[in-house]
């Protein structure tokens, strides 16, 4: 049985790190493609090009255009070949990041990830999450590495919308659940091998840091400061999440946010918050004592993660289409069959009814 646990060749955390982004990128390259919003354009393009006064270095700078699909990805690459980089730097949320990792693996080219925001734990993982145009997971793209450097600006972070920290959270609450059915079932993880103690222990500090720190670090973002718990919980959510799903393994929590995007009304949603409904349904799929869920509820209340369809913008739930969320839940491939028993859209379905129940009813 091999074991095997996979991360990102340098992580870097701090206050001003985009000031200094010259620095930790040294010696990769000498011409930089930056991938980035219009928005987010504006806030980083002076503090880089300040960052790299009196370099020779040739930067690039290319906005995205909102969705992580296959269009984008080689609308992107045709740019980066036509400016002749040589790294490739991804500025942003998740979809960004995802369409630079996408890009720089099929360029073969360097890549580094500087998240504005930490809602979810794609930074630190040697995947990309593609979506169609119109925002329907299609595939996960299986990169040969992890990013060379992942540069955290925890200043930037503090200053984004309050929605996106707690929508990380929503993705690294189901990191140790995740692992646990793993380990219990001794599924291989997207590492490549099975899971190792160290993955492990990663995903469980994950869970323990998000209860302990995740409502001071939204009080923390809801004031833009930056406090000893928003510093923990950022790490949770790119480092300690992104090491545990990708070397301690997925299972239902993600493939149930995968039916969910099948559902027109969880679109406008972030991945996470579909992923945090997902981690309360696989608790009801393994039978979880009722302290756990309880417990998972509590935390999920007091960040505002959903705990209902209502939450998730199913106003009027549609058995009919509920048992489709479950039918694409179940697809070939998918990581719910990691789960330590036979799972059937019919399981999968009656969870998510009583997750659903469960997050009206129980108020403790």
């Amino acid at each position: 049985m091999t074991r095997m646990i996979i991360g990102p060749g340098k992580y870097i955390q701090g206050s001003g790190e985009m000031k200094r982004i010259a620095k930790h990128v040294d010696g990769l390259g000498e011409s930089f493609f930056f991938l980035v919003s219009s928005e987010g354009l504006k806030r980083v393009e002076e503090d880089i090009r300040e960052s790299f006064r009196g370099s020779r270095a040739k930067l690039v700078f290319g906005v995205f255009r909102g969705e992580c699909s296959r269009a984008e990805i080689e609308r992107v690459r045709a740019l980066y070949r036509e400016e002749t980089c040589s790294v490739m730097v991804g500025i942003g949320g998740g979809k960004i990041i995802d369409t630079a990792k996408a890009v720089a693996f099929y360029e073969r080219a360097p890549f580094v990830v500087a998240p504005t925001i930490a809602s979810t734990d794609a930074p630190c993982s040697a995947l990309s999450i593609i979506y169609s145009e119109e925002g329907i997971f299609n595939e996960i793209l299986r990169l040969s590495r992890n990013p060379d450097i992942v540069v955290v600006d925890t200043d930037i972070i503090a200053r984004a919308p309050v929605r996106l920290i707690v929508a990380g959270m929503g993705d690294a609450l189901a990191t140790y659940f995740e692992a646990r059915a793993c380990a219990r079932s001794n599924a291989g993880t997207m590492a490549g091998g099975k899971q190792t103690l160290a993955a492990g222990a990663l995903s469980e500090l994950c869970y323990r840091t998000l209860l302990e720190d995740g409502f001071k670090a939204k009080v923390a973002v809801e004031n833009h400061v930056v406090t000893p718990a928003l510093e923990n919980i950022i790490e949770a959510n790119t480092y300690l999440s992104g090491i545990g799903f990708e070397s301690g393994g997925l299972a239902a929590a993600h493939s149930i946010h995968n039916g969910l995007t099948i559902i027109r009304a969880c679109r406008s949603l972030y991945h996470g918050e579909k992923v945090a409904f997902g981690t309360l349904a696989q608790l009801v799929l393994e039978n979880a004592p009722i302290a756990e869920i309880r417990e998972v509820l509590g935390f999920c209340r007091s960040v505002g993660l959903p705990v209902t369809l209502k939450d998730l913008g199913i106003d009027n739930p549609n058995p009919e289409e509920l048992m489709q969320v479950a039918e694409r839940s179940c697809q070939p491939g998918e990581t719910i069959f990691h789960m330590p028993f036979d799972v059937t859209p019919a399981t999968i379905y009656s969870a998510i009814v009583s997750a659903d129940s469960l997050g009206k009813i129980d108020n403790h």
